[in-house]
């Protein structure tokens, strides 16, 4: 008998969790009908950069040709920029395609990928999708633990990955604690690092993640266009890594996988530090303010080196920000990502902030309310 499609898959691609994306905000207006904000996937509340946006105009008019499958003009500008070799950057589909290439040319069946508890789920995702073992060490402190994660490597273990400012809890690790890590780490082990959110980190000892790679060549480090550039929509990001780790992963990439829109975008985003400099004063502002205010409210919000917050607030997390959406204001329950009484909650405009604070003060006071009602 021919067996089913589905029991052709393998075993271990069948068992894997579904990413669970932000609800769009145009889902919510329209199931609600109500005027909403979204405060829930880590977006640049000031829009893209205006000078991107301009060079997408001027792009449009050759929307008709394939664009440079080999990403030259953006892969020699982000060389220059990071002084390091073109052959040394890669050009993917955001830090997600870069994230599941890294395993798909390191792993397979008896081998290990080893992350975190409580971090970016396309870290496990990618290790599981490709046969290998999954482990995971817990957090400290909602930190990645390097300490605890060299202690869990063995001779099986291919690929490290680690993200640092982490998401979803915003903290960060520094310089001297990446070294340590690394001087740990056999030279036959790729640690991909993932700094996403590095254009928002203040901590002064921040890794010096470049000059690292430099000198040890099993050092994949991820960058992204989707957050402080604000170009989430066009996917685009980019891995600096060692030339034969890039030039496996680009045999595997599919052809043209980056569009001739979001290379434009890119190159020109690059030299807008206008809009850089003003998204990451704004955030810096603003994620003050949410934090102060928060803590005025009785929560506990963990610091962050991001563009959002998370705050463990109970049990009733879900409920809670079920009632927001209903109050308008889209924020990221967690529990999908190990975390069943946390939320997160994106740094938005003063507007947004303003609208999301006075949201949470009627859902908090309600309850904190009702909680006293029951104990009398």
């Amino acid at each position: 008998m021919t067996p089913a499609l589905e029991e052709l898959i393998p075993e271990f691609i069948r068992g894997l969790p579904v990413y669970i994306p932000g609800k769009p905000i145009e889902e919510v207006e329209r199931e609600l009908n109500i005027h909403a904000i979204k405060l829930a996937s880590n977006e640049n509340p000031l829009g893209p950069s205006p000078m991107a946006m301009e060079a997408v105009r001027a792009a449009l008019a050759e929307s008709h040709r394939y664009p440079d499958g080999g990403t030259c003009r953006l892969r020699e500008k982000l060389a220059k920029r990071h002084g390091v070799k073109p052959e040394e950057i890669f050009i993917g589909l955001g830090s997600s395609e870069i994230i599941d290439l890294a395993a798909r040319i390191l792993l397979t069946r008896g081998l290990t990928g080893l992350t975190s508890e409580g971090s970016y789920a396309p870290f496990s995702i990618a290790i599981r999708a490709n046969g290998a073992n999954l482990k995971r060490v817990p957090l400290r402190e909602f930190t990645f633990d390097l300490k605890a994660m060299a202690e869990a490597l063995t001779p099986h273990t291919h690929v490290v990955y680690l993200a640092n400012p982490n998401n979803p809890t915003g903290t960060a690790f520094g310089n001297d604690e990446l070294e340590e890590f690394l001087s740990r780490v056999a030279d036959d082990v790729l640690v991909v690092l993932d700094e996403a959110y590095i254009h928002y980190a203040e901590r002064a000892d921040m890794p010096r993640s470049v000059e690292i790679f430099r000198e040890r060549k099993n050092l994949l480090i991820l960058r992204t266009f989707s957050k402080v550039y604000g170009l989430a929509g066009l996917r685009l990001g980019y891995g600096i890594g060692p030339e034969v780790i890039v030039a496996a992963m680009n045999k595997l990439r599919t052809p043209f996988n980056v569009s001739g829109l979001s290379q434009a975008a890119a190159i020109a985003a690059l030299d807008d530090e206008q809009h850089v400099r003003r998204s990451i004063e704004t955030n810096r502002t603003e994620r003050k303010r949410l934090c102060t205010e928060l803590s005025a409210l009785g929560l506990r919000p963990v610091p962050s080196h991001t563009n959002f917050i998370f705050m463990e607030i109970g049990p009733e997390a879900s409920a809670i920000s079920e009632e927001l959406l209903h109050e308008g204001v889209i924020v990221r329950p967690l529990g999908w990502m190990g975390f069943p009484e946390a939320v997160r909650v994106s740094v938005g405009t003063a507007e947004e902030n303003e609208k999301f604070l006075a949201a949470m003060d009627r859902v908090w006071s309600k309850r904190a309310g009702k909680s006293e009602l029951t104990t009398r």
